[in-house]
């Protein structure tokens, strides 16, 4: 298993790297350091020399990925593709263009984002799986039938709908919590309820629907039907064999929810203004600032790769069979 993650790990290094030219080519192809310059000073006319002294004060005045005129390995190391993304293997993600420290801002960040995050991704989990083995229970019923309409209709529903609808409906009519905002104190949940509850919900058809389809799948299998003919009842054998058989795909599904647990959601923390990484992330793009961008995605990457090791992780404790040599 040690040298299974110590393989998994040194795959990574490659991703990422991959991952790092890949953002910084499509950043790049679309903006210039001149470009960026002319955003962060904020002025229409504004003179070259200004534009010059912006981009040497943020090591913006050298080549993008290849120095002809240094020599040796300063062909490589004295560009910005290099020095603005060597530092962060390191975990140094430098400073924003507006000056402040990236670092301190996702650790300030990353709280809003886990207060939103974890509560959604747990009671949709839990609200999701128990939905979709209620189907699968009720199977071919009038219950079964409906919940899988439901499922199709919620899931056809665009997510901004959910969104503003829920702020139009609790909020401004019914007044039950605050439009937007957040609070850092005790007073936090009571702009967190209404966002939760609009993840929950909004995920609640297509997670649903999946999960009755896989759940369908193991019904029909050999165990069951030896699991029945030995007497246990339809309870047991839905939660103590089918719903563990099941948990490799539903785990497997669960890795993509992984990174958004730390990077936020981008539409849930803009709209209803929590100062989360997703909030930053857009604001970021809004602003062009390369430096932002790439630490997000290099965060989400990383992210991406530790939940996909734990995955793997978490089959041989569902999976006896599972071994990883």
């Amino acid at each position: 298993m040690l040298a299974y993650i110590l393989r998994r790990l040194l795959y990574a290094i490659p991703i990422l790297v991959g991952v790092n030219l890949i953002t910084f080519a499509l950043f790049f192809v679309v903006n210039t350091p001149d470009d960026m310059a002319r955003m962060q000073l904020g002025v229409k006319r504004v003179t070259p020399e200004a534009i010059m002294k912006w981009k040497a004060e943020r090591g913006y005045d050298k080549p993008l990925l290849w120095n002809g005129e240094a020599t040796g390995a300063a062909k490589a190391t004295e560009t910005i593709f290099f020095q603005k993304s060597a530092l962060m293997f390191a975990g140094d993600f430098g400073r924003a263009e507006d000056g402040r420290d990236i670092a301190r801002e996702i650790r300030t960040r990353m709280v809003p984002s886990l207060a939103i995050a974890l509560p959604t991704f747990l009671l949709g989990l839990l609200v999701t799986v128990s939905f979709a083995l209620l189907l699968a229970f009720f199977r071919a019923t009038a219950f079964d039938f409906w919940g899988v309409v439901a499922c199709v209709a919620m899931m056809s529903i665009s997510g901004l709908f959910y969104i503003i609808g829920g702020q139009y409906l609790f909020s401004k009519m019914f007044r039950l919590v605050p439009i937007s905002g957040y609070s850092g104190d005790l007073d936090a949940w009571r702009f967190l309820l209404l966002p939760v509850l609009i993840g929950v919900v909004s995920g609640i058809g297509s997670s649903a629907r999946w999960y009755r389809t896989i759940f369908l799948e193991e019904i029909g299998k050999d165990y069951v039907r030896t699991a029945r003919a030995k007497g246990l009842t339809d309870l047991k054998v839905m939660f103590g064999h089918v719903l563990r058989n099941a948990m490799i795909p539903i785990l497997t599904g669960v890795v993509v929810v992984i990174p958004l647990l730390f990077m936020g959601s981008l539409l849930t923390e803009s709209f209803f203004g929590i100062p989360g990484l997703g909030s930053y992330t857009i604001d970021a793009i809004n602003a062009q600032d390369f430096a932002v961008v790439r630490a997000m995605v290099f965060i989400g990457s990383v992210l991406y790769i530790i939940g996909l090791i734990l995955t793997d992780i978490s089959y041989t404790l569902v999976d006896p069979r599972i071994r990883f040599e």
